[in-house]
């Protein structure tokens, strides 16, 4: 369900206010403006944070959808490679 149009974009405050360029964002529900392409922004993801650069395809998105909150798991990675390590043997 997406926010209605007469309320506008959610924007924290505090991004509003602050004019510098790199910025470490909690804030992951916050929509990106078009005031913010050029910034780099650091979202943090629940456990550290990750860097990365607004461009203009960004612009209407949540910061949050950049910034994953899910590990790869490496259990998967680990039996392809058994996988492929018996297929080459025989």
């Amino acid at each position: 369900m997406s926010r209605s149009i007469w309320k506008g974009p959610f924007v924290e405050a505090s991004l509003l206010k602050s004019t510098k360029i790199s910025r470490k964002v909690w804030s992951r529900r916050s929509c990106i403006l078009p005031q913010f392409v050029g910034c780099v922004t650091q979202i943090h993801n629940g456990r550290f944070f990750v860097r990365f650069k607004i461009t203009e395809e960004m612009v209407g998105h949540k910061l949050g959808e950049f910034a994953s909150t899910r590990k790869t798991s490496s259990v998967r990675k680990n039996s392809l490679t058994k996988r492929l390590t018996k297929t080459k043997k025989a």
